[in-house]
């Protein structure tokens, strides 16, 4: 049988007890992998993540549109930012995005040192299901956080991914973590946005004005696309 493991932060992935060869799902729900889902979702063709936004010039000179955010707020001079409500609004079909955030291209970045990685958000959690069922590998679910340390959002997702396996029939708990979000998301499930208000990063955005990104966050399947990172990029599988 498959199993699940979660790590809660970036700098504990190199930890993981997984054996190499496994599938790691990225997960920022507020807001890096939830956008890019709403970017696939509106016709984005690729996503390149990038951890410094030095890259982002170089990318630019070859036809990407710039797609940054530092501490919640869109960079000076990139044509978008993080906001998932934002990229349902534009027009991406065919556009290739450069694409350089706070926490959620650091764990993208990551994952990737370790094998296949795919990308992970309530807009995509049924999809993202039925992949990870259909494939049958063994899963690491890794968390972005907020700076490197745990977010209760992400948590709550890797939970309600983590649960959807186990009731596949074909996964089991690895680790305490999993077992953690599991129950957190059983708490969670009838409300995940009100289950989630007191969480810093929710607070730290809506102080910035972006309760509409807030709440898209928590909607379920919103975007059915399934991202996965190949040869530097993300595509759609």
């Amino acid at each position: 049988m498959n199993t699940i493991e979660t790590v809660l932060s970036p700098t504990l992935f190199p930890l993981r007890i997984t054996p190499s060869g496994h599938t790691t799902v990225a997960v920022d729900i507020l807001r890096a992998t939830t956008s890019i889902c709403a970017a696939f979702f509106a016709g984005a063709s690729e996503i390149v993540p990038l951890s410094a936004l030095e890259e982002l010039p170089a990318y630019q000179s070859r036809g990407y549109t710039l797609a940054a955010e530092r501490g919640g707020r869109k960079l000076a001079g990139a044509e978008c930012g993080n906001s998932p409500t934002e990229y349902l609004t534009m027009n991406l079909k065919g556009r290739r995005l450069a694409y350089s955030t706070t926490n959620g291209t650091v764990a993208i970045l990551a994952a990737v040192q370790a094998g296949r990685t795919l990308v992970g958000s309530f807009s995509n959690l049924t999809a993202l299901a039925e992949k990870l069922v259909s494939e049958s590998d063994n899963v690491v679910l890794l968390c972005s956080g907020w700076l490197n340390s745990a977010s209760l959002e992400d948590t709550i997702f890797c939970g309600a991914l983590a649960a959807r396996l186990v009731e596949s029939g074909h996964f089991r708990i690895l680790d305490d973590a999993t077992t953690l979000a599991v129950r957190l998301w059983r708490q969670a499930e009838s409300d995940p946005y009100g289950f989630c208000a007191a969480a810093t990063h929710v607070q730290r955005l809506q102080g910035m004005g972006c309760e509409r990104d807030i709440r898209f966050a928590f909607q379920m399947d919103t975007c059915p696309v399934v991202p996965s990172f190949d040869e530097g990029r993300l595509v759609l599988l």
